[in-house]
């Protein structure tokens, strides 16, 4: 064998096992579909072992594999959580005492947090605190140091990059400490089963988050997939290809993104345009992954939680919350909103919580002007709650629902814009529930009511989103003032033209959202009943035509970076 063939061959290895930053394992590469189908082989051969830990093993093995393919050493990171969370799940189960079962569920809760806070607010503390006291500190990543001294690495210590999902993860981890404390779940077996259920490659960097409850039952069940159930795994992929690739993809790399990164330089009809755009690409990104997971995942025999209901076709803001990233809503409700008192009053949690929250806003605006702005809102509200006994129940009764919006916008990031964003939804929750009592249109459900419900939702969603989107607020305000001053209706014609691909895969979308469920049903039913064949007939078509509408490199899913 000669050197060049040897250095082909290492290059070939190196690629296949050594982690690229610039090209991590996602659905969409064709390199996860080879991964894939060598996973599929080796569990063709494990997948009926009565042993139920040696099928576990061996996943959780290439579960590994891929988040180091996916985000580099920080499966080690990974590894930790899951040690800790397996250890003090199996105290909190073995123990009687309720002090120490509750000191347990603490401990897990605040290291997770702690580890979550470390990656993912660490430059938002720095910052707080130079601006503050007018200080000068650095943001060090002390874990790159420790591994630089102790092992000879060669880690950037001047940064802290955010491991791939570790919000999904740690979510997954904290259920399960909190199941197993409120007996709704029994404990896995053994660690690797539990390592298992955390890492679980199709839904592990981006959800859905899965319950312990939910999950951890089907370690231990035999393998079993009929036939109906095959022909959908295969129908939910190809869906999911389509929705990421062919439309979320082609229309962020060909418009959205292009305006939002300078919306002055558009139109207002533009970024009107761009932002129902990217209220299309969010949800085809998300839910396109989410169907890739559950396609992928049943053809092992595992079967994820529906993580979207067609979310525009909610009529209200609530009922959006309800089919919108289903795994995280419910989430938030049964061990945030309902800890903490849900509908039934405000806790001193809350409102020490929501104060909290005010000294972020004030902080990440860099505005000591807003002290008193915040000030004067606490007093007045202080006096009618105290003067108005109505207005206090209403404060009490709608402060946790607020509260669990804004908590889940910084839940996204440290960024003043996710606060906004999560602080409009919540208002739009509570603006709901006093206005569902006197709407005239209610109880009204025919054909035209329900487009206008629709209509209105939707369009109110889209426009939370310029904060969710935008980089910074001067870009969310840049994006709104071209939209109310620049709205040009003589450029409408040359720009529909000019992007006319990308308006008709647009329609393309909501069109699909919108159609019924019943003529979904039966597209889903008549793909499931053709012969293999066929399937692979149409499986080929659909790869061929989407993986051509590829017009740049590889976009990465959007929920990666949170």
């Amino acid at each position: 064998m000669d050197f060049l063939t040897q250095l082909d061959i290492s290059t070939a290895l190196r690629s296949i096992f050594l982690y690229n930053p610039g090209a991590p394992l996602i659905f969409t590469r064709f390199f996860f579909w080879g991964f894939f189908a060598v996973v599929l082989l080796g569990y063709s051969l494990v997948y009926k072992n009565k042993n139920r830990s040696i099928r576990a093993g061996y996943l959780f093995a290439l579960s590994v594999f891929f988040y180091y393919k996916s985000s580099g050493f920080f499966f080690f990171l990974m590894l930790f959580s899951i040690v800790l969370d397996y250890f003090i799940g199996k105290g909190i189960y073995n123990s009687q005492n309720s002090t120490k079962r509750k000191f347990l569920l603490a401990l897990s809760v605040f290291l997770n947090l702690l580890v979550l806070a470390y990656f993912k607010y660490s430059y938002f503390f720095v910052d707080s605190l130079n601006f503050l006291f007018d200080t000068d500190f650095k943001v060090v990543n002390h874990l790159a140091k420790a591994a630089n001294d102790t092992i000879g690495t060669h880690f950037d210590i001047d940064r802290i990059l955010l491991p791939v999902g570790i919000s999904f993860y740690t979510f997954q981890t904290i259920s399960y400490s909190v199941d197993v404390y409120r007996g709704d779940t029994q404990p896995v077996k053994n660690l690797i089963d539990y390592g298992f259920f955390v890492s679980f490659f199709p839904q592990l960097v981006a959800g859905p988050i899965m319950r312990a409850s939910g999950f951890i039952k089907q370690i231990y069940d035999d393998f079993s997939v009929s036939k109906a159930e095959f022909g959908w795994a295969i129908f939910m992929i190809l869906k999911g290809l389509i929705k990421k690739i062919f439309i979320g993809d082609y229309i962020a790399v060909n418009f959205v993104d292009r305006v939002f990164s300078n919306p002055v330089s558009y139109t207002g009809f533009e970024n009107l345009m761009a932002l129902f755009g990217y209220s299309l690409q969010v949800y085809v990104d998300f839910s396109g992954y989410t169907d890739i997971a559950i396609g992928v995942a049943l053809l092992m025999g595992f079967r994820l939680p529906q993580n979207f209901n067609s979310p525009y076709k909610a009529k209200n803001v609530s009922d959006f919350w309800k089919r919108w990233h289903m795994s995280l809503s419910s989430w938030l409700k049964d061990y945030l909103y309902i800890t903490i008192g849900g509908n039934r009053n405000g806790s001193v949690f809350s409102y020490v919580s929501l104060l909290i929250i005010m000294a972020i806003v004030v902080l990440l605006a860099g505005k000591m002007i807003l002290v008193p702005v915040f000030a004067a809102f606490i007093i007045a509200f202080a006096i009618l709650m105290r003067y108005f006994p109505g207005f206090k129940r209403n404060v009490d009764t709608n402060i946790n629902l607020m509260l669990t919006m804004l908590l889940g916008g910084l839940w996204h990031g440290a960024s003043l814009n996710f606060i906004i964003w999560g602080g409009l939804n919540g208002i739009g929750l509570v603006v709901y529930k006093f206005w569902r009592k006197i709407s005239p249109w209610e109880a009204y459900n025919n054909w035209l009511v329900t487009i206008w419900k629709i209509a209105v939702t939707f369009t109110f969603i889209t426009f939370t989103r310029v904060f969710f989107r935008s980089e910074s607020i001067t870009i969310a305000k840049d994006m709104l003032k071209q939209i109310g001053t620049a709205f040009k209706l003589s450029v409408i014609p040359d720009v529909l033209i000019a992007y006319k691909w990308v308006f008709a895969v647009m329609a393309f979308g909501f069109v699909i959202h919108w159609l019924s469920y019943g003529f979904k049903k039966k597209i889903e039913d008549w793909f499931i009943a053709t012969p293999i064949w066929a399937k692979a007939v149409i499986a080929a078509a659909v790869v061929i035509v989407v993986y051509q509408s590829i017009s740049s490199d590889m976009q990465a899913f959007i929920y990666f970076q949170f």
